[in-house]
């Protein structure tokens, strides 16, 4: 993994922000035209939802060196590892739907990309494993992050993330005689508690999802 130059991109997206407020200012359009299911902390709107898109960018070299650890200690890299490296090529080598996008707002969209690849990942574990590959609950952020990008561009991104998926995982991946070992290995305590340290991002963040609220 070279979750180094993620975070070296990612920071000099933090150093464009400060002298830009790019973010910010994007951020400040989109507030008032937010889907009504989404629920801010009380206080500073902007800085709440500032805040969450900066750590949702953020987390992305953390969540690949945890999940990259977690996969090597329990013996199970080798089927985990391609899909680590997908997730960091979107930062490193975005797809050309993303060409010209920079700063943080830009790194939202990449953000959005590695993390529902997690999230089409963890589906298809769950599937076929009874429970997912990366237990870390960014459902409700994906959904926020979603709205942020808006629906027809975040719609784009989501078929790139499928287009991966089908690519690097089909129905015979799960067809190998090593399957059972694996999931064996994926119910493991030792790799359980190694993800209780993943709290639910957005609720961490003091943002909301109530999926119960009419439009």
């Amino acid at each position: 993994m070279n979750t180094a130059a993620l975070r070296e991109q990612i920071s000099r997206a933090h150093q464009h922000e400060a002298s830009t407020g790019q973010l910010a200012q994007q951020l400040e359009k989109q507030l008032p035209h937010l889907h009504s299911a989404i629920t801010l902390a009380e206080g500073d709107r902007n800085l709440v939802m500032t805040r969450f898109v900066t750590a949702y960018v953020d987390l992305v070299p953390d969540l690949l060196d945890a999940a990259n650890d977690v996969a090597r200690e329990a013996g199970i890299e080798s089927q985990v590892k391609p899909v680590l490296k997908i997730a960091e090529q979107f930062f490193l080598q975005p797809p050309a739907i993303l060409a010209g996008h920079i700063g943080l707002d830009g790194l939202l969209d990449e953000a959005y990309l590695a993390h529902r690849l997690v999230e089409e990942v963890n589906d298809l574990y769950i599937t076929h494993f009874g429970q997912p590959l990366i237990p870390a609950d960014t459902t409700v952020a994906n959904l926020i992050a979603h709205q942020l990008i808006g629906e027809t561009f975040a719609n784009q991104l989501d078929e790139a993330v499928h287009h991966a998926v089908d690519k690097m995982l089909s129905e015979d991946s799960f067809a190998l005689e090593s399957v059972e070992a694996y999931r064996e290995q994926l119910k493991s305590l030792a790799t359980e508690a190694a993800w209780k340290r993943w709290p639910c991002l957005s609720r961490k963040l003091g943002i909301e999802l109530e999926l119960d609220q009419q439009a």
